[in-house]
């Protein structure tokens, strides 16, 4: 008989807290495209530890700017990058990155339009010029989408139709909404969404990963549960999750 691997991920994870005696509760901060496979971590890490894990689900800006401003969370879980500069800033513990999964760009239209060919740079390109709108977020899939269309040398023509919300799961929003027409966001970021139209990653040529990284926080109220949590996520158990988020491990 074969194993559901949920069933699977529970039984190894069992494993990892023989001794646990006292729950604690652990104060997440998070990005939206890694909501689906990290929610099922959790579920199967909190079952095996007697932990409780509260996540607060945003962009990767805007938990920077929380946990700069000063939110506590135990642990932060954004794009790479920004996990740096909080360790820069001594909000997080230097040496605690450790990275998750990584995520390339989708591309997606809203339910109803004619569906464009965007096999190769050339495609998008035309694809973006003919769109009505077009949304990109304000984070790391973001970020790459403004230097690639400037690296297309069509930036200026169609600023006018730019739409950018704070998080990817925004732009899926406003494709699903018809407040827009085609969007960019991190590949899981458009899976099972209603009303959308998923038209899978950039090309290879133009592809951009952003890696997903997980950071303590140097005033974590449960430190040591949290590094339990971070070991369960980035155990091998945990690929199938990744996977199915359209990510690969980080």
């Amino acid at each position: 008989m074969q194993l559901n691997w949920r069933t699977v991920l529970i039984a190894a994870t069992v494993g990892l807290f023989p001794q646990v005696t006292q729950s604690a509760e652990i104060k997440v901060i998070a990005a939206n495209a890694l909501k689906d496979g990290y929610s099922q971590l959790v579920a199967s890490f909190e079952k095996a530890s007697g932990h409780r894990v509260m996540t607060t689900w945003t962009g990767t800006v805007n938990a920077t700017k929380r946990v700069g401003d000063g939110e506590i969370y135990d642990l932060v879980i954004i794009g790479s990058s920004n996990i740096d500069q909080l360790i820069a800033a001594g909000k997080l513990v230097a040496g605690s990155r450790a990275d998750f999964a990584k995520s390339g760009v989708g591309v997606a239209v809203r339910a109803g339009l004619p569906k464009p060919d965007v096999s190769t740079s050339d495609a998008v390109r035309t694809a973006v010029l003919n769109a009505q709108s077009v949304a990109y977020s304000a984070g790391p899939s973001g970020a790459y989408i403004v230097e690639l269309l400037n690296k297309m040398g069509i930036a200026e023509q169609i600023a006018v139709k730019i739409k950018q919300p704070s998080s990817g799961a925004e732009v899926a929003s406003l494709l699903a909404r018809g407040e827009a027409d085609f969007g960019f966001a991190q590949v899981s970021e458009f899976l099972n969404v209603p009303a959308i139209v998923d038209l899978g990653p950039l090309p290879d040529n133009i592809q951009n990963f952003t890696t997903y990284s997980i950071g303590v926080h140097t005033a974590a109220p449960a430190p040591d549960a949290a590094q339990d949590l971070v070991r369960h996520l980035r155990a091998p158990q945990a690929l199938p999750a990744i996977k199915q988020m359209g990510m690969e491990p980080g």
